[in-house]
């Protein structure tokens, strides 16, 4: 009989402790401030004829994004962040410079010629967005779509090539264009999310000409986007 007494009195003592501690709330008030990480892989719209990708032509993301919801439920946010993004292109279009400094558009016919050919950016990124979510301030683990707009501004372009030519690398702006801009999708689950975004202005300005042809291509990056809380 004593030993169940004191079992007793151990549980109500215990249960007593337990109603003092604080129960802790929940943030009515929670936003989805997030890091995010990405990696694509980076395709060339709107090729001039002859124009070939090759290999894999990838592109690294990563930044922060300000989540500031937008309803009552905290389902609905505009999103504005903060990235850097690098990006690789792999194709036969020869960029090369004159003596002059003006830069020459040619295409290389046969991959064997060449062990490298590429051209690849550096970026400064404003993504916004709007962002839609079946988060709860006690649920983590959510389906996400995020529509919106990203706007870049290349700080650094680099041209290689390693071949029969020769081997060289320009890193300067030249033909480039500095700002790039356009349209991004994202949808998922938790962590992993696929990502699309294409980018309307083309990737060189109006002196880059083949064949007497402005080179209008576009990027199209498409990979896995992954959002840290």
């Amino acid at each position: 009989m004593k030993p169940f007494l004191i079992a007793i009195s151990i549980l109500a003592i215990s249960s007593c402790f337990a109603q003092d501690e604080p129960i802790q709330e929940l943030d009515s008030l929670y936003k989805e401030d997030q890091f995010y990480a990405g990696v694509t892989y980076n395709l060339l719209d709107k090729r001039p004829i002859g124009v070939k990708q090759s290999g894999f032509s990838l592109g690294f993301h990563l930044g922060f994004i300000k989540d500031m919801p937008i309803n009552e439920r905290r389902n609905l946010a505009i999103g504005i962040g903060l990235g850097y993004s690098a990006n690789s292109h792999n194709q036969n279009l020869l960029v090369s410079k004159s003596v002059s400094g003006d830069f020459n558009y040619s295409v290389v016919e046969g991959n064997n010629t060449y062990r490298k050919n590429n051209f690849s950016t550096h970026l400064i990124e404003l993504p916004i967005e709007f962002r839609w979510r079946t988060s709860t301030p006690q649920d983590y683990n959510f389906w996400r779509i995020y529509a919106g707009f990203k706007l870049g501004y290349a700080f650094i372009n680099t041209v290689k090539h390693k071949g029969d030519l020769g081997d060289f690398r320009y890193s300067d702006r030249g033909d480039f264009n500095d700002l790039q801009y356009g349209p991004t999708f994202s949808v998922g689950y938790n962590t992993w999310n696929l990502h699309i975004y294409y980018v309307l202005n083309p990737i060189f300005n109006g002196n880059a000409q083949l064949d007497n042809k402005q080179i209008d291509m576009k990027a199209i990056k498409i990979g896995l986007m992954f959002y840290i809380l």
